[in-house]
């Protein structure tokens, strides 16, 4: 039988919210229905295009049917709309996401969830007593190269994983209004690869931090090492300090292998070095985590199956290790989780 039709509104139309309209515009179960933003609207069903880390976007067709709103509360009264995707800036992230719940609105949440670990935990409450399914935007458990190394590190496919290091550097952000970015390049950027490396290696024990705090007291640069008692060694870099561009790279050293990912590198980001032989492309999917976590999280809802490869919990979880940096940031010492 063909895939039940979701209906989507999208809340927040800057880089994100475009990024995401387009990935749904690929789905063919997905049908745009809606769009929700307090400024930026689309203009005779044409969302003109803005700048964002990983490229430029072109122009969004929606079409003159697609319902515009201004307000989020009116957004999420639509009796169509089964689908909140929620791509407003930090702040109101928990606001829209329990709203969003309450309203009997299946959720995704960019990330991070909330701004804090106390406001995730009432997102969870809220989702635990909700029939509709939440999830937050995780993009990197999806992205091409990346997903890949679950199965690596699951499977011992090179032995056991000895050390590993995660890369994300860009400029600061120059959309949204001022306090749009909570939490600075910790919870903006660096999130992605703490979250990366608990879905590879699960719950560090503690984290030691450093870092870089600009004047508005939000940590804009940080390293940080992730603890496993007989485990490998893990650390990631985040930054808001380039001048301009965005990176994001990784090194996984196993017992029979490296494995090597530097987005710089274009279709040949991904190489592998086994023992023995020599490195070697690996052919990447052209598609990207934007794109691969929405198709799965509508098809998670058009077949009735709780998302398992990102859940609230996990979004909490990251919350949770990133307020451990935070603190170990500012007071030089290592942190228990």
């Amino acid at each position: 039988m063909p895939a039940k039709t979701v209906n989507v509104a999208v809340a927040g139309l800057g880089f994100m919210g475009v990024t995401h309209l387009r990935a749904y515009q690929q789905i063919g179960n997905a049908r745009i229905v809606a769009v929700c933003n307090a400024g930026r609207l689309p203009v005779n069903g044409v969302l003109h295009a803005v700048n964002g880390n990983i490229a430029h976007t072109a122009d969004v067709h929606l079409g003159k049917d697609v319902k515009v709103y201004r307000e989020f509360d009116a957004l999420i009264a639509d009796r169509e709309v089964e689908l909140v995707d929620i791509c407003t800036p930090t702040v109101p992230h928990s606001a829209h996401a329990i709203a969003a719940l309450k309203a009997g609105k299946h959720t995704l949440c960019e990330k991070p969830l909330a701004q804090n670990v106390f406001e995730a935990r009432q997102v969870l409450k809220t989702a635990a007593i909700s029939e509709k399914f939440l999830m937050p935007a995780m993009c990197m458990r999806f992205w091409p190269g990346w997903a890949w190394l679950k199965e690596i590190v699951a499977q011992k496919m090179y032995g056991e994983v000895q050390a590993a290091n995660f890369r994300r550097v860009t400029a600061k952000p120059a959309w949204g209004k001022a306090g749009a970015h909570a939490g600075g390049a910790l919870l903006d950027l660096h999130i992605h690869d703490t979250d990366f490396v608990n879905y590879l290696f699960g719950r560090p024990a503690s984290v030691f931090s450093t870092g870089m705090i600009d004047a508005e007291g939000t940590v804009n640069h940080v390293v940080t090492q992730y603890f496993y008692p007989g485990g490998p060694v893990v650390h990631a870099e985040g930054s808001w300090l380039l001048p301009a561009g965005f990176n994001m790279s990784f090194t996984l050293h196993c017992e029979r292998a490296t494995i090597d990912f530097d987005l710089s590198r274009g279709r040949k980001a991904l190489r592998l070095q086994e023992s023995g032989k020599e490195s070697c492309t690996v052919k990447l999917k052209k598609t990207d985590g934007y794109n691969e976590e929405i198709r799965y999280f509508v098809n998670c809802i058009a077949r009735g199956i709780k998302p398992s490869v990102v859940t609230g919990q996990d979004g909490l979880t990251a919350l949770e290790i990133c307020a451990a940096e935070e603190k170990s940031v500012r007071t030089g010492m290592a942190v228990k989780l």
